[in-house]
């Protein structure tokens, strides 16, 4: 099975400060990866160069097969993107900016419409499509984010601290939609956060650590791997450091 995300040897530097080094892991179709990290240990400098918003000049990375450096457009096409920092129009109506990024992926009106409506009912934001986006709670946003990376029906889906800020519904609601949309449609999910309880016991893991990748696998095995009896207690013993 081609993974749906294979980073290989990747390393990135801004001057002198290394902020990834030779990093290496997988993502498989169906897989609910946590990329698990404090503040500062890479994820989103990792995400900028997985999305093409930097350029890799060390190491590799593949969307399906095609390399990013070089393949661009065929591996973006099969990606869905929630960033951390919020990337809606806040003057526009939810269904306005939905319509937009249709539009920006040249799809049929009459398609973007089906999709779109599909989306909202989905992610219950129906009643709320004529709302202006700034109308709405941190934890809406957010749904309106994630319908919006999945208009394009990508197969693999990136979402970058896409909980901090929300309440514990707000979480758990986001947690159990992209969990699902993993089994359903064997969507390939790497979910970024430093919160550990992000990761349960079905999830696969990648703990990030200073620009390294400290474990990579299943929670069960790298918690046995560590020696611990928890994630969180082999997150510190992986990296010295309380999550």
């Amino acid at each position: 099975m081609t993974p749906a995300l294979q980073i290989t040897d990747l390393s990135h530097s801004f001057g002198e400060r290394k902020a990834l080094d030779q990093v290496d892991f997988s993502v498989k179709p169906g897989d609910f990866t946590v990329l698990l990290g404090l503040n500062g240990a890479g994820k989103s400098t990792l995400f900028a160069l997985a999305t093409h918003l930097y350029h890799n000049r060390s190491g590799s990375i593949s969307v399906f097969g095609h390399d990013i450096r070089h393949h661009a457009s065929q591996a973006l096409r099969r990606m869905g993107v929630v960033f951390q920092q919020p990337t809606l129009d806040l003057d526009l109506s939810v269904e306005q900016n939905l319509s937009y990024h249709c539009a920006l992926h040249g799809m049929a009106r009459g398609l973007a419409k089906q999709r779109i409506e599909a989306e909202l009912e989905r992610l219950q934001l129906a009643d709320r499509r004529h709302d202006k986006v700034r109308l709405l709670s941190g934890g809406l946003r957010r749904r309106v984010e994630l319908a919006r990376a999945l208009l394009h029906e990508p197969h693999l889906l990136l979402l970058d601290e896409p909980t901090v800020g929300l309440d514990i519904a707000s979480r758990g609601f986001l947690l159990d939609h992209v969990r699902a949309l993993c089994a359903d449609r064997a969507l390939a999910v790497l979910w970024a956060t430093h919160l550990i309880d992000e990761a349960d016991d079905k999830s696969r893991v990648v703990v990030l650590h200073k620009g390294k990748v400290r474990a990579h696998g299943s929670v069960p095995d790298v918690v046995a791997a560590a020696g611990a009896d928890s994630l969180k207690s082999a997150f510190q013993s992986l990296t010295g450091e309380a999550p």
